[in-house]
Parts: C-alpha cells; structure tokens; sequence
C-alpha cells in the first residue's frame, strides 16, 4: 500500500465506521497520546525501565499503526498530500544533510 492510498483508506474508514473526523485540536490530542503510548514500549523494551505485568501485552506495531492511522486523519483534514510532503522533506534532509552526518565523528 502506498501512501496515498493509506490516506484514502483511513479516509474511506473514517467516513463508514468512523462517523466523521475528530476536529483537528482533538486529533492533535490524540497523536500526542498514541505517540506516548509509543514511548512507554520503547523506553521498556529498549530502555532502562522494566514492564509492568500491564504493560507486557502491548504491541509496537499496533502503536505505530495508531500513531500514522491519526497522523493521516490529521493529514487528511487539513489537505496535506502525506507522499509530497515526505518527498520535499527528504529532499530538504538531503541537501541541509548532505555532508553533516558523514562528517559526525559520533557516528563512526
């Protein structure tokens, strides 16, 4: 699947079973709460801290799914083409980047 049709899935799902769109104030909040949730995983399994026999069940990849699932609703409700987006980010990366990361001694 590619991004834009990810985009036009999420929006067809929105419009069948999700109703309508959050607004965007409350989708925002709720990036914020998936990526959170994304955290905690990280910061135990790949971490100092230890899970909590609650914590044991959840999954990374379903929180990274629930994090680009909302930040294509996001994209979606505010006209952002998420595949032109990534593509003049890359290219923005790969000219401000060009040598800094080849010169970072801490990466060698």
């Amino acid at each position: 699947m590619t991004i834009a049709q990810a985009q036009t899935t999420v929006d067809d799902w929105i419009k069948k079973v999700g109703v309508r769109y959050f607004n965007e104030l409350t989708n925002t909040a709720m990036l914020m709460e998936e990526v959170g949730e994304v955290a905690r995983i990280m910061a135990r399994q790949y971490g100092e801290q230890s899970f909590k026999e609650s914590d044991k069940k959840e999954d990374l990849a379903d929180e990274l799914a629930d994090v680009l699932f909302v930040l294509m609703c996001i994209a979606n409700q505010t006209g952002v083409d998420l595949t032109q987006a990534l593509q003049k980010n890359l290219n923005k990366k790969t000219t401000r980047d060009a040598t800094r990361h080849i010169n970072n001694q801490k990466l060698k």
